[in-house]
């Protein structure tokens, strides 16, 4: 969430950096926020007035009672700046609330170095990681190659409909390879702290974090039951939710920071909007698993925690051996909460193309503010930390990556050696028996 402040004192440097993003007027009706300020500050000054002239009369009554004064007249008067008060105060609440509806369906603004540009066609390559691989045979695309090897869509489909998988043997022993080789590397190499999450959270929880209330058609939702009071709850799309929101409300030591956190957990994303787009395979499914990376940084250290976290999740695809590049998304084609983001995407032989397999992203004080996390800065003073997440990576992509990039003329895949010791040594994978 953005500072209200900062649209009240330069209200057109958020204009001009909305328009960055896309056109303002998908944001913010200006007009309509311009009357709601004015008649905030009325109503500020009136409530203000009143409270002043209830206590100049409350004072008027007590001198008046020491001197034995009919206060009548005084009271009533009392009683209608209390009315008054009453009313005003009500409307000022609702106004705020109102306010704050805007500034929750306001996007973050991008920082000065995210090239300006309104879709992916915006965005800017930084480097290249190795060479993609050159077949001497047709090279099959990972639902084809996959199908003998345990990956089954036809199961996924019969038990929970479209986009959704099953995996058995060695497929759902490499799914759990990757996951905790990702997990210990995070760990091990660079500093997290592992963490087990509920996967299952409140809507003021996905409201901290930018889900909610924008995106909630983007949500599974869950009822939770069983008395009078049904509560809406919501199937975690990241774990990046629960680990941020995990210090929400909170008042940190500058000595804590950053906090560093990781975990495993599945996501789950109903895909509004996507009709049509990746139906076939494990690209865009509605639920798959991620290793996600969270940081909560002092202000001066977040951009340099980014570049950090770009190459923890390089790191990963480099002990895989699977070629990919990054990009500096620009303004259009960044995330809500965002003001900087980075996506690395791995080759995909069957494609030729890279796709994306982790998105790095500094969201500064956007989340903060929402989840009201601070922490005493060297003059004592509470100030808002800024939050940070990546993946570290999407396991399922991590999957086609590898089937893909390892496929063999017979069928088979090889499985890249840093993966063996979680594979009990194995070194390929081949056709398993259907049950």
């Amino acid at each position: 969430m953005l500072d209200i402040t900062l649209l009240r004192k330069d209200l057109p440097f958020v204009i001009a950096q909305l328009e960055k993003r896309k056109s303002p007027q998908e944001f913010l009706d200006v007009a309509a926020f311009q009357a709601m300020e004015t008649e905030r500050k009325t109503l500020q000054m009136r409530v203000e007035e009143l409270q002043s002239q209830r206590n100049s009369a409350s004072k008027r009554i007590g001198q008046m009672k020491a001197q034995a004064q009919d206060t009548s007249a005084v009271m009533q008067e009392v009683a209608g700046i209390a009315d008054e008060l009453k009313t005003s105060g009500e409307r000022l609440l609702a106004l705020q609330a109102e306010l704050n509806t805007v500034l929750m369906a306001l996007p973050n603004l991008p920082h000065d170095s995210v090239p300006v540009g309104f879709d992916e066609s915006g965005n800017v390559e930084v480097r290249r990681w190795g060479t993609p691989r050159q077949f001497d045979f047709v090279a099959k695309d990972h639902s084809d190659l996959g199908a003998p090897l345990g990956l089954d869509f036809d199961t996924g489909i019969k038990l929970s409909g479209s986009r959704f998988s099953f995996l058995r043997g060695g497929m759902a022993r490499l799914h759990r390879a990757l996951a905790q080789f990702m997990l210990n590397t995070q760990v091990d190499e660079h500093g997290y702290t592992e963490c087990y999450t509920p996967y299952i959270v409140n809507a003021e929880v996905l409201e901290g974090t930018g889900q909610l209330p924008k995106f909630k058609e983007d949500m599974f939702w869950v009822l939770r039951g069983g008395d009078d009071n049904q509560s809406e709850q919501y199937l975690i799309s990241t774990s990046e939710i629960s680990l941020t929101n995990s210090v929400r409300e909170q008042v940190l030591d500058a000595a804590q920071l950053p906090i560093k956190l990781t975990a495993h957990s599945p996501c789950f994303r109903s895909e509004a909007g996507s009709a049509g787009r990746d139906t076939r395979g494990l690209i865009r499914q509605h639920q798959f698993d991620k290793v996600e990376m969270v940081q909560i940084t002092h202000p001066d250290h977040s951009f340099a925690a980014l570049e950090e976290m770009v190459g923890h999740a390089e790191m990963i695809l480099q002990k895989l051996g699977l070629p990919y590049r990054v990009l500096t998304l620009c303004t259009g084609d960044m995330g809500f909460g965002s003001s900087k983001t980075y996506d690395l995407e791995v080759w995909v032989p069957a494609q030729n193309m890279y796709r994306e397999i982790s998105s790095c992203s500094n969201c500064e004080a956007f989340q903060s503010r929402r989840m009201q996390t601070r922490f005493k800065n060297a003059q004592g003073k509470n100030e808002l930390v800024h939050t940070l997440n990546g993946s570290g990576l999407a396991v399922g992509r991590a999957l086609v990556a590898v089937l893909e990039n390892y496929q063999n003329a017979d069928g088979s895949v090889t499985i890249p050696e840093v993966l063996r010791p979680y594979m009990g040594g194995l070194s390929e994978l081949k056709a398993c028996a259907r049950i």
